[in-house]
């Protein structure tokens, strides 16, 4: 027996047109089960042919106004069956919206979001659920549990280790977060090993640093220390040149004076000035930097 119910796909029989009082054109036709429960496909919602007195698979949802409606488009996620969301809005008051392929956006609700909100995701952003009710019925988007993450997942090579990766994250917790790759490879991102956490559904760039027994990835977000050098060079260069080529700092200033300036520890800024100097760019005189073009 095909109950009604938001979320799921029926296969029901057309009962009758719908049609407002005097009107000459349907606005579509009501479907029904074996127990006579009704439902409206409307006609923006149909795809090919229908007749009255056939049968049509439909999935059912809540249209703008709370009603049971029909569709003829059939969402790859229904409940107990998981893909992928593109989030389209955010409602701080209610939550995440997603896209899940028909004409409603489906609330992921603010429960099931981060406790901080600049950890919800954000527009574009992309979250892997199913679908729930309430107890009134009301159709929501489902997070996916790790055990149902756990069961897409593939099972990586060590041959990983040290590639670079694309992934989304589907977890957060306070010691890191959980991604899925583009490749489907479970991965964590420790605390350690990232500069902000990433938000729930945001598509991060890493790179593997340990390939597990089980298959399973340890991630870093930071950057590998040629880098790592590269980009405190770089801060480093652009403050030079914002002084018409001239620093009171050298590998000689005072640790904190550097963090304070730089936000490097004193062994990350004497790395990256003495790149700068393998390549010829500065040298140092008196505890003050200078850019070569003043000698």
């Amino acid at each position: 027996m095909e109950y009604l119910e938001a979320g799921t796909v029926v296969n029901l029989r057309v009962d009758r047109e719908a049609r407002a009082e005097n009107a000459e054109e349907a606005f579509g036709y009501f479907l029904t089960n074996e127990e006579d429960e009704s439902v409206l496909l409307h006609k923006t919602e149909i795809h090919g042919e229908v007749e009255i007195g056939g049968e049509v698979d439909v999935f059912l949802y809540q249209d703008k106004s709370g009603r049971l409606a029909a569709t003829m488009t059939i969402p790859e996620i229904q409940i107990g069956k998981y893909a992928w969301a593109p989030v389209v809005e955010i409602r701080h008051d209610l939550g995440a919206f997603v896209d899940i392929g028909i004409s409603k956006d489906i609330l992921v609700s603010l429960d099931d979001l981060p406790l901080i909100e600049n950890l919800w995701p954000e527009p574009g952003d992309r979250l892997y659920i199913s679908l729930k009710t309430d107890s009134r019925g009301r159709l929501f988007g489902k997070l996916a549990t790790e055990d149902v993450m756990g069961g897409i997942a593939n099972k990586a090579l060590f041959t990983m280790n040290n590639k670079d990766i694309k992934g989304t994250v589907y977890r957060l917790l306070k010691v890191g977060s959980f991604i899925i790759t583009e490749e489907g490879y479970r991965g964590f991102i420790h605390e350690s090993e990232r500069k902000r956490e990433p938000r729930l559904g945001q598509m991060v760039d890493g790179r593997v640093i340990e390939v597990k027994e089980d298959g399973s990835l340890n991630i870093s977000l930071l950057p590998r220390k040629q880098e790592k050098m590269d980009e405190d060079a770089e801060v480093i260069w652009e403050y030079l040149m914002s002084r018409n080529g001239a620093m009171p700092f050298s590998d000689k200033s005072r640790p904190e004076d550097i963090q304070a300036k730089f936000g490097l520890s004193k062994a990350s800024f004497k790395r990256a000035l003495g790149k700068l100097m393998k390549e010829q760019k500065v040298y140092q005189e008196d505890g003050w930097t200078y850019s070569s073009d003043r000698k």
